[in-house]
């Protein structure tokens, strides 16, 4: 969920060790199976697929599963799936909208648990195009302040990746994000690597142009409908336009 920057970081970190982390494998897994299909079973030479690797890496999934799934997605053994990206557009409570980023191997079973999960939780989906202009594509890189040897600061980050192409840093509280295009992600994600800083994760999301800022009732509510979502299979991302300010933030971890 890229809604809310902060937020999602927290729930990245809860993530790992929350019950629900067989499914959170099982996405993982899936984008690396399918970045193998797309563009080959050797990382040095697709990007997309060294970052979904290290991507699961960091939320612990073993490496056994990482292989087989670069070896299904290759072709170097059987029993992968034809995945398909299908993305829907929504509205959330108070009008906050939303992009569904689905990976899926049936089409109609996608559609009817998005539909069913977005109109049971004060959503409605609307047609393409409707929210889809409200978000830009962007490289995200995620990384921690607390680095093995020392502490990154804002100064340093934004000196290592300018050049690269990023556009700005955001403070994320624990963690900082470098936003960039999405063509300047790898050269963005090879600079900290350079200057010896090591990242969370690296991938391409659709960031919100403009955000709607929601009270702790509608933050509630919104919560609820991205984490239904969240839930589903065939879901991999949920985006949304919304603001939650820190101090409702901190009530809802509460």
């Amino acid at each position: 969920m890229s809604g809310h920057s902060k937020w999602a970081t927290t729930k990245h970190k809860k993530a790992v060790i929350d019950a629900r982390r067989g499914k959170l494998f099982a996405k993982l897994i899936k984008n690396i199976e399918v970045a193998a299909r797309m563009g080959g079973g050797d990382p040095a030479g697709n990007p997309t697929l060294y970052d979904a690797i290290q991507k699961a890496k960091k939320s612990s999934v073993p490496n056994d599963n990482i292989d087989r799934a670069v070896k299904r997605g290759s072709g170097a053994e059987a029993g992968g799936a034809e995945y398909q990206t299908i993305m829907y557009e929504g509205y959330g409570p108070g009008g906050v909208a939303l992009l569904i980023e689905c990976l899926t191997d049936n089409r109609n079973r996608a559609a009817m648990e998005v539909r069913t999960a977005t109109s049971r939780n004060g959503g409605s989906l609307a047609d393409p195009g409707s929210v889809s202009y409200l978000f830009n594509r962007k490289g995200v890189v995620v990384l921690p302040k607390a680095q093995e040897d020392r502490e990154a600061d804002e100064d340093t980050v934004l000196e290592a990746t300018l050049d690269a192409g990023a556009e700005e840093v955001n403070d994320l509280g624990d963690s900082f994000e470098v936003v960039s295009e999405p063509g300047d992600l790898v050269a963005v994600r090879t600079a900290l690597q350079d200057a010896g800083l090591d990242y969370d994760s690296a991938e391409v999301q659709f960031v919100p142009s403009m955000e709607v800022t929601v009270d702790a009732e509608g933050a509630g509510k919104v919560m609820r409908l991205v984490e239904a979502l969240e839930d589903l299979d065939d879901v991999q991302n949920v985006y949304g336009n919304f603001d939650i300010p820190d101090d409702v933030l901190e009530s809802l971890d509460a």
